[in-house]
């Protein structure tokens, strides 16, 4: 491969033009983003999410509806017995520490907030194992409430090497998006960019071929992009 380490990021000057060109791209490329942990409310999406941290969506999906179907809301949950719970989230890893959060975080949904999940960053951060990524992800997706762009391992590095930040810690990144994009963008954007990374700019093998953003992209794998030159010319 020949991507390089540190992307060369647009001028300062350049830089809103350039922010505006990659969202449009991703918009064509993702006409339609969603999140891809399946929930049907607010609660669902939140236990999906503390599960997802060092795990994949696709991993949660197997164990939610086995979860769900023994502890439906927060109050059952915050009663299940511990290894009970700790058996059926066994295979997201991690499972003694996800379970201690998702019986405390059920708790305090339950005895707080009356049975719902809070809809303020302020509030949902209160829960346990819950920091800014998911109170983004279930604020925007559940309750369509702009709070943030959302910062997981696939957006923080898309969007280093797409050029939008030289920042490395996700608080920070999501900071520099959050000035390129506007507010009412916010929920679509972070959910393009999580997509865009775990589907085309994959880490071992950035599909760069295939990717709307090939020509402005300051981190394009060129070896790549010359071995695939007669397939693009031809589909032209």
């Amino acid at each position: 491969m020949t991507r390089a380490r540190r992307p060369r990021r647009p001028n300062k000057a350049a830089l809103p033009d350039h922010a505006a060109l990659v969202r449009a791209r991703l918009a064509q490329m993702i006409p339609a983003p969603r999140c891809e942990l399946v929930h049907e409310n607010a609660w669902q999406l939140l236990v999906a999410t503390i599960l997802s941290a060092q795990s994949t969506d696709k991993m949660v999906n197997q164990i939610t509806p086995e979860l769900f179907r023994r502890w439906p809301t927060p109050a059952a949950l915050a009663k299940a017995p511990t290894p009970a719970l700790e058996r059926t989230i066994l295979r997201s890893g991690f499972f003694r520490s996800k379970a201690k959060s998702l019986k405390a975080a059920a708790k305090l949904v339950a005895e707080k907030f009356g049975g719902e999940v809070p809809r303020t960053m302020e509030e949902i951060t209160l829960l346990p194992g819950v920091a800014r990524k998911t109170g983004n992800v279930v604020l925007g997706t559940a309750y369509g409430i702009p709070t943030g762009i959302t910062v997981d391992t696939h957006a923080t590095r898309v969007s280093r090497l797409l050029g939008l930040t030289r920042q490395k810690e996700p608080p920070k990144i999501e900071q520099d998006l959050m000035k390129l994009v506007p507010q009412a963008e916010w929920i679509d954007f972070g959910h393009r960019l999580v997509l865009h990374g775990r589907y085309t700019c994959i880490a071992r093998k950035p599909r760069c071929a295939a990717c709307l953003l090939r020509d402005v992209c300051p981190s394009v794998d060129l070896a790549q992009l010359a071995a695939a030159a007669p397939s693009l010319e031809s589909g032209r």
